[in-house]
This record gives C-alpha cells, structure tokens and sequence, in this order.
C-alpha cells in the first residue's frame, strides 16, 4: 500500500452499480421506478399516522419517523446516483463526498435506532400490556428519538473527520455513492484507526440496538410461548412480526457490509448489497407495515375515502359519493 503514488483529490468519480454501458437506461429505469416508489409509500405513511386519530399512539409516531429516515436515506443517494447513470460525468467533488457520507451514516445509524425503540414499544405491548400507557408515551418516544439523533449525529461526525484525515491514493470509487468502505479502500495505508473504531465505538453505537432487539424479542418470546389464548397468540404475532421482518432484512444487509475488515471487503458484492439496505429495504418497509397491521389499512381506507368525497362536484348526491 505505502508504495502507491499520493495524489491529492479534489473530487471522486463514482463508478455506479454497473460499468456496462448498455445496462444503464436499464439500472436508471428500476431504479427511478423505485425510488418513486419508496418515497411515495413512506409519505403515505406519514401522512395516515399524522392525519388519523387512531394512531397517534407512540407505535405510529414511531413507525412515522421510520418512515421520514427511510425518505432521507433514499434521498441523499438515489438522485445523484439517476443522474450519474446517464451521465458521463460522473464525478462528486471531495466536500460534497464528505457531506453525503456524514448525512448518509447519521440518517442509516438512526434507522438502527428507531428500530430498537420500536422493539421495545412491542416489549412492553405483549410483556406488560397493563402499564402500557404509563410507560410507553408520547413524551418518551421523542426523547429517545432526540437523544438518538444526537448520538448518531456524533458518531457519524466522528467518521467523517477520520476519513478527512486519510491520504487518498486515486480518486475512483467502486461504488454508487460515498460509502466508508469503498473510501478506506483508497486509503495509502491501512486505515487502522478507523477500523479500530468500526470495532469498538461503532459496535456500542450502532451494534448494540441489535443486541437489544435480539433479547426483546427473546423475552417476548417466551411470554407468547405461555400464552394459552389463540386470540392472544395471534395478536402477538401479528403485533410483531412486520418489525422482525424489517429487522432481517435490514441487519443481514448492515452486518455484511460493515463488520469486517477491510482487506475482506469485496467491493463489486459489497455495492449490490448496498442496494438493498439503501433502497429495497426503505420501498418494502412501507409495504410490510401496511399489508400485514390492519390498523394500517383501515386508516389507509378512511384518508381514500375522505379524499374521494373531497373531490366529489356539489351537484353530485352524497349517496352517489358514499
């Protein structure tokens, strides 16, 4: 590594999901088709969560941030990414790199976050349903929401200002958009002291809500185990598993991608997997949530019909409308 020439970058060219020429109206067609998708689904949930009574409950106020982050994340990456496509000029200059970095690694540790909150809300639904309303509120949910922010916000600033400090050998980056991984990899030497932090910080940070997760749903597990009711071991079921889903997905993903060293890494994998925690992951959440919780879909219901009767003429009866 020590003997690669140092050069100082000013910009880096992203090299995309594909270098194949002719695949790329088609990458730049499914992609676009689901970004829509995904910003279109998560803001729909939004919207349901903050426009119906029913579920201004801190489950929803949750499940609504979930929605907003996903909304981000889709957005620093994927309109760079359309126009790079098509583009022969693929290049991002060094602060605007940096910038995606920061926002990228705040907003995606964030999504980690929110989860491990959401996990607790279902602990605390199925393991002590009784004192619900007294432990799980309102209040409780935004101050770990903006406790969260702050932690994520540190940390991923903590990386960026790593990453600044390394001397980059060449400028072309395997990748759709300015991850950690790709960048370490250009570093001259071993960036030891980022991997290091990866392992250790990175891990309370980021790894720890999995661990928390992971014995949620153990205690809820064995609470649904000694259920005797049907009716109560299916609400449980339903109650919980949209966010297992979720969590799998998400983590299988996360986990590939970041908790190894570098000289593992395999960069021409490592961006296909990317697609899935940076846009599959946040189209599917949407889908997942509604499709599986009635809640959702009576909601879903009541927001069409109040914008069909909305948009019925004065002169056309209210039964017509109904």
């Amino acid at each position: 590594m020590a003997t690669k020439n140092r050069t100082e970058v000013t910009e880096f060219v992203l090299l995309g999901l594909s270098s194949q020429p002719e695949m790329q109206p088609v990458i730049f067609g499914v992609v676009l088709i689901m970004y829509l998708m995904a910003v279109l689904g998560n803001t729909l949930l939004v919207l349901v969560a903050c426009s119906d009574p029913k579920l201004h409950t801190p489950m929803y106020f949750l499940l609504s941030q979930l929605s907003l982050i996903d909304i981000s994340l889709t957005t620093i990456i994927v309109p760079q990414m359309l126009v790079h496509t098509l583009s022969v000029n693929r290049t991002i200059s060094y602060n605007c790199c940096m910038t995606q970095l920061f926002s990228f690694m705040t907003v995606g540790s964030m999504e980690v976050h929110l989860l491990g909150a959401m996990a607790y809300d279902r602990y605390v639904a199925i393991c002590d349903p009784l004192r619900y309303s007294s432990i799980v509120s309102h209040s409780l949910c935004l101050r770990i929401t903006l406790t969260s922010w702050v932690v994520v916000s540190l940390n991923s600033l903590l990386y960026s200002v790593l990453v600044t400090r390394l001397t980059f050998c060449g400028n072309k980056v395997t990748h759709f958009f300015c991850d950690i991984t790709p960048l370490l990899k250009l570093s001259c030497t071993r960036p030891v002291v980022n991997e290091m932090l990866i392992f250790t910080e990175g891990v309370a940070v980021v790894v720890s809500p999995i661990f928390f997760i992971f014995g949620s749903y153990v205690r809820i597990g064995i609470v649904i185990a000694h259920m005797h009711s049907v009716a109560a071991l299916q609400k449980a079921l339903s109650t919980c598993s949209s966010h297992v889903l979720v969590v799998m997905f998400l983590f299988g993903s996360l986990v590939h991608m970041y908790l190894k060293p570098s000289s593992s890494y395999n960069l021409e994998q490592d961006r296909q997997v990317a697609i899935f925690y940076t846009l599959i992951s946040p189209m599917l959440n949407p889908l997942i949530y509604s499709l599986r919780n009635q809640e959702v879909k009576g909601a879903l219901w009541r927001l069409f019909r109040k914008l069909y009767l909305r948009q019925c003429p004065a002169w056309i009866s209210h039964n017509t409308c109904q």
